[in-house]
């Protein structure tokens, strides 16, 4: 897991603010959010059409998107600024970071000592002001003047942050003190792109709110959206959940449960209870864990068959068919070097840019598997396994695992690598799913192991593509004749 708070380098020179007309919590209405399984269409719109919703139960209609709402927090470096100030985080590197045992003891002790929040307490959204800022502008900008996704990347797990932090009331907690938690980042479960491309001369608006809390975990749900033409349009929507520790990381810590505070609210709060029980069933049927059922066995035994010279009656000796490519041959690779700017409050590697890394060498993968530039669809998965310490090598390794007509399945595999002795240590898993034009070669596992590769990836793409899905995803961005069903 990765403690992803905040990363101190990048956006902290001049950043002029674009500060919204209300700082007030304003929300979107909860009541309009659609379900979707696969990729929203590029036609679904932010409509900036003022719509009022029915009395929530906190006896407050809530407007959606009004005209002279363009965000609650300010720009993503009022974000990171403000989260520094509640964490009481001091800025400039050392080698140690300065204790925060002293906040331990106001921890809560108990999920009863909290008060319940509602979604529309956490909900939530800032600015990514790339009109007015040259300079931010150009660590956005990619070579072909649209901007680079890992990027965003990074500033959806940071907001995914001060999502939790707007969730969080600690009512016994003195003025004046940090806030004693810690808050990790302990997966990414979906991302779906629209077929949307981000400029790089047009304003980025993220917004979010918890969906779902457990005792000492929750979800947040985060869109991102580009005002262009005058409204503001999807690019995309993730899933993160994040786990609550003490101030130390050192265990967990409870937080504030969550009650719907409508009928809308209720029905998202339920589809991340079924994403919880599908992440356990997931876990139960990891190829680590369990063997491959009779359908995949059968599957990589025709992929076998196919793969040998069968008059020979040899085993070993193994030829390559028309339209396929050898797993070992669709690979790439990458050392990252990790510096203090890419940490976090805690001397860690911040997630976001661990994030931000995998996706551009996954997309460089991609590029040179099809043999031309491919649209990123799905990430279906990022995992957080290990803490990842400043200074430390990353060996970055991208595989074409799987490919279906003009899809295919990439996972990259984070690892620490120790030059002294040679050992590495996986810390990150990222899945991510690409498409082209034309029809792609298919993939071919050589031993075992790229079989079982061959396999997951398979089951991450149908997931991704939502084939086998069997719990509905999160909420989008509102249609006014659609209900959310999460």
């Amino acid at each position: 897991m990765i403690a992803t708070r905040v990363r101190f380098g990048g956006l902290q020179n001049i950043v002029q603010r674009q500060f919204c007309s209300s700082l007030q919590p304003k929300r979107y209405g909860l009541a309009q959010y659609q379900h979707t399984l696969n990729v929203a269409p590029a036609s679904a719109l932010i409509s900036d059409t003022k719509t009022t919703l029915p009395v929530s139960s906190r006896g407050q209609s809530i407007n959606y998107l009004r005209s002279d709402l363009e965000c609650t927090a300010g720009t993503m470096n009022d974000v990171k600024q403000t989260i520094i100030q509640k964490l009481g985080i001091e800025v400039g590197y050392t080698p140690f970071v300065s204790t925060r045992e002293h906040l331990v003891k106001y921890v809560p002790q108990s999920v009863s000592a909290l008060p319940p929040r509602s979604m529309q307490d956490s909900f939530t959204s800032a600015i990514i002001p790339l009109t007015t800022d040259k300079i931010l502008k150009d660590k956005y900008v990619g070579f072909m003047g649209n901007v680079r996704v890992g990027r965003l990347m990074e500033d959806m797990d940071m907001f995914a942050v001060w999502v939790v932090h707007k969730h969080v009331l600690v009512p016994d907690l003195p003025e004046g003190v940090s806030l004693p938690y810690t808050f990790v980042t302990v997966l990414v479960d979906k991302i779906d792109f629209t077929d949307l491309v981000p400029t790089h001369d047009a304003d980025i608006r993220l917004s979010g709110h918890v969906s779902w809390v457990g005792r000492t975990s929750v979800e947040v749900v985060v869109w991102m959206e580009q005002k262009l033409h005058g409204k503001w349009r999807k690019l995309t929507r993730a899933l993160f959940l994040m786990a609550a520790r003490d101030a130390t990381n050192t265990k967990a810590a409870f937080i504030n449960p969550l009650v719907p505070a409508n009928e809308e609210e209720k029905t998202i709060f339920d589809g991340g209870e079924s994403r919880k029980k599908r992440r356990i069933q997931m876990q139960q049927e990891d190829l680590l864990k369990t063997e491959p059922n009779d359908f995949e066995q059968r599957m990589v035994h025709e992929l076998f068959v196919k793969s040998i010279d069968t008059k020979s009656k040899a085993f070993n000796k193994r030829i390559l068919p028309p339209g396929y490519v050898w797993m070992e041959d669709a690979t790439m690779a990458n050392i990252v070097f990790s510096h203090p700017e890419d940490r976090n409050a805690h001397n860690k590697v911040f997630g976001g840019f661990l994030m931000r890394n995998a996706l551009e060498l996954s997309w460089a993968l991609a590029y040179n598997f099809a043999k031309r530039r491919p649209k990123l669809e799905h990430i279906s998965d990022i995992s957080f396994h290990h803490p990842v310490d400043v200074s430390s090598m990353l060996n970055m390794q991208a595989h074409v695992i799987f490919t279906d007509l003009h899809y295919m399945e990439i996972v990259v595999l984070a690892d620490v690598y120790d030059a002294v002795t040679g050992q590495q240590t996986t810390t990150n898993s990222f899945y991510y799913t690409y498409s082209v034009a034309e029809r792609l070669p298919k993939i071919m596992p050589k031993t075992y192991h790229e079989a079982m590769y061959y396999l997951d990836g398979r089951r991450k793409f149908r997931y991704a593509m939502g084939i086998d899905t069997a719990t509905a995803s999160a909420a989008a961005p509102p249609t006014d004749t659609t209900k959310s069903k999460l």
